[in-house]
């Protein structure tokens, strides 16, 4: 039930991150169109664009934090037993919950300190585009959380305690999965 309301809150996430993408293309290239042809442009454009692209990098680290999706090594993990593996991944998750306090702490202090500041072109204050990291220390913060919590109840298996995904294996996945589609029935 927990696992679905999160996978649901990713997609809207994803959604959110696409509209952004495309406002910002929108943005963009109107800005470029009409600076070069009509000698004019889009006042807002290269402000909007830029807290845009601040929000996707914080929502999309926020589904990769659920999707495991950020980089890390295994190198030492993979030598060792079972129970060297979670008392490795403690720590870490240890040590990523302490980040994302920093974060949480430094991004909401900033967000009060500028929320009477306006941003220079469209007048909005500018705690909004702190309140980026805020929301994402949030959410990675609960998402942390919960896997800390799945690995010291043992709800996590032996196999999955490495959790990053090499990229050859991830190719060689990919190309199974092709093999898989591609054979007629």
């Amino acid at each position: 039930m927990l696992n679905a309301l999160i996978d649901r809150f990713c997609q809207w996430i994803n959604l959110l991150i696409a509209l952004a993408l495309a406002v910002m293309v929108l943005l963009v290239f109107g800005n470029v169109v009409l600076r070069y042809a009509f000698n004019s442009g889009i006042s807002v454009s290269e402000e909007l664009s830029r807290w845009l692209f601040v929000w996707i990098t914080f929502l999309g680290a926020i589904v990769a934090v659920r999707e495991h999706g950020h980089l890390g090594t295994d190198i030492v993990l993979a030598k060792l037993p079972p129970i060297g593996r979670r008392v490795c991944l403690v720590v870490s998750y240890g040590l990523m919950l302490f980040c994302t306090w920093l974060l949480f702490s430094g991004a909401l202090a900033q967000a009060r300190i500028n929320l009477d500041v306006e941003a220079p072109v469209t007048g909005a204050s500018m705690a909004i585009f702190y309140a980026s990291g805020v929301v994402f220390a949030v959410a990675s913060g609960l998402l942390l959380l919960m896997d800390l919590w799945r690995l010291l109840s043992g709800q996590i298996r032996d196999d999955q305690l490495i959790q990053v995904t090499e990229s050859e294996d991830l190719a060689s996945i990919e190309a199974l999965h092709l093999d898989r589609t591609d054979t007629p029935k």
